[in-house]
């Protein structure tokens, strides 16, 4: 809700956020992307690099290609050669082996895991797993054994307040939603193999500002979410803010920019996109990240269906 009256300066807004008890010097993280091939390091550098510049968190891509071969590893590890005092978080699929986590979180130094969900994507790889037993229980030992934070990532396909419920059940206390709008990575493993991708798979999954609602309206005590997947601009990152995120993750736009403009458009694009939030935060009257939090709004359209059809009370959202 545009508020006309903000009182409120452009340098007094603090973008300053947590999650999962890191602290956030900015509510954008620069999230999980690549890494585990040869030739992809330079790009780990230059993004991490920028974040250095922007104080920004950045993620590194699944570094199972690095656990099991030791020679592509430095492109895990430039990124904290790169920003050796900021906040970088380790990636391994939820399934890993707690021994295989840990040499991930020590191979970068890292302040916290994701743990990332992507059956989608596994049951189309020809070569992806096809049983997901025992992941909540292997999540819930990695929250105890881990020694850092850990984030429960998505990746493109949206968490539910069901499954958000039994994260935090067994000690979760960040989530990354992920939700349907940004890469879809089960249509990209699709394109490989002899036969077109089902169109209902290809749709799959729970746009991400209808996860970050639902999510949000269960008021778990402690829980913070990061809202990625299709975030682009500042001004929807203010939304999801808005909506209850306490970050937002941005991987596909940056990478763009990178490859269009190298390092220099990559950050123009978070500048632009750090710039446009704060204008944002200004014109709903909210100076800090938890004030977005529980700025009013208005759910209309498919998210406001989606929320209605789920049980979500929207004047409670609208109105915290």
């Amino acid at each position: 809700m545009h508020r006309s009256l903000p009182e409120l300066a452009l340098d007094q807004i603090d973008l300053t956020t947590s999650v999962g008890g890191l602290r956030f010097s900015r509510p954008v993280l620069i999230n999980a992307m690549t890494g585990g091939a040869h030739g992809v390091a330079e790009i780990n550098r230059d993004l991490a690099l920028l974040a250095a510049e922007l104080d920004l968190p950045m993620a590194v891509g699944s570094q199972t290609a690095g656990i099991r071969e030791p020679d592509v590893a430095e492109s895990y590890r430039v990124v904290r050669h790169s920003h050796p005092h900021g906040v970088i978080l380790a990636n391994v699929g939820a399934g890993a082996a707690i021994d295989d986590a840990c040499q991930a979180v020590e191979m970068l130094e890292a302040n916290g895991l994701q743990l990332h969900l992507n059956a989608p994507q596994e049951l189309v790889m020809p070569e992806g797993d096809r049983d997901f037993r025992g992941q909540l229980a292997r999540i819930e030992a990695l929250v105890r054994k881990a020694g850092v934070p850990v984030i429960v990532k998505e990746c493109g396909f949206g968490i539910s307040r069901e499954t958000a419920k039994q994260l935090y059940d067994v000690g979760v206390r960040a989530i990354d939603v992920s939700g349907r709008g940004g890469t879809n990575f089960a249509w990209i493993e699709g394109q490989r193999g002899p036969a077109a991708l089902d169109p209902g798979l290809e749709a799959w999954g729970i746009p991400t500002a209808a996860a970050v609602a639902e999510v949000a309206a269960l008021e778990l005590p402690g829980l913070d979410l990061i809202a990625s997947g299709g975030i682009t601009y500042g001004s929807e990152a203010a939304r999801a803010l808005a909506l209850g995120a306490a970050a937002v993750g941005v991987a596909g736009a940056v990478l763009r920019a990178h490859q269009l403009g190298g390092a220099e458009a990559a950050r123009q694009y978070l500048t632009g996109l750090l710039a446009d939030l704060a204008r944002a935060m200004v014109l709903t009257g909210a100076q800090g990240v938890r004030a977005m939090q529980h700025r009013p709004v208005v759910i209309t359209g498919p998210t406001g269906e989606w929320c209605r059809l789920r049980g979500v009370d929207l004047l409670k959202l609208a109105n915290r």
